[in-house]
């Protein structure tokens, strides 16, 4: 179904702060899937996927561990949005074409759109390498070489990103709508549920309708 880039950004919000992500990283995580999904891309999917496989786990334990070497999280596998925005915190580490390097990232096609960012904080194309995917972004445009469909992988043994001077050339631009199926929407709903206070015998009184008295 197509959804409004606005509806996709706030159903994706309410579904990370359902489960469980600072209002903070909940932003990033809705201005992520938002800017996959105009691109036609799978970004509401691979929410899904992160929300559900990091449920209950502590931000820290998902998070990099240390800035220096190779990027890595605690309890195994990387989140990609806490990864992406970390390095969208320190894109100055990309100007001088040095790479940064993260180590067992789960659905790293979300690390692109922070990749994109820091390309509009660098004023130049960023390289996004892992399996046998490679994605050039500028920010806005995108171009992407995928010859095995890996792009939509679950996890990645290593995300390479680095600063590149390759032209973008021929690119996907991005769309003012995007593509949702209804099972990833309702997915998303799940997570979103969880912001809503469940309901009291007190609240009830205090809705619609007459509660315990009737003045008719």
């Amino acid at each position: 179904m197509s959804h409004s880039l606005n509806e996709i950004a706030a159903h994706a919000k309410r579904a990370a702060r359902g489960a469980g992500l600072s209002w903070g990283m909940a932003e990033e995580a809705a201005r992520a899937t938002r800017w996959l999904a105009a691109h036609d891309l799978a970004g509401p999917a691979l929410l899904c996927d992160v929300l559900a496989r990091n449920d209950g786990l502590p931000h820290a334990q998902v998070a990099p561990v240390s800035l220096i070497g190779d990027w890595h999280a605690r309890g195994g596998a990387l989140c990609p949005l806490a990864a992406g925005a970390t390095l969208n915190d320190c894109a100055d580490r990309l100007a001088d074409g040095r790479p940064v390097r993260m180590l067992s990232v789960s659905c790293p096609l979300l690390v692109v759109p922070f990749v994109a960012w820091a390309a509009i904080h660098l004023k130049a194309p960023v390289r996004v390498t892992y399996d046998n995917v490679r994605i050039d972004t500028d920010g806005d445009s995108i171009r992407i070489d995928d010859p095995h469909r890996q792009i939509n992988v679950a996890k990645a043994a290593t995300v390479t990103c680095q600063r590149t001077d390759a032209p973008i050339g021929t690119t996907q631009r991005p769309g003012l709508r995007g593509s949702v199926t209804p099972d990833i929407w309702a997915r998303l709903d799940v997570f979103a549920q969880r912001t809503f206070a469940p309901a009291t015998e007190a609240s009830r009184l205090l809705g619609a309708g007459a509660g315990l008295s009737d003045n008719d």
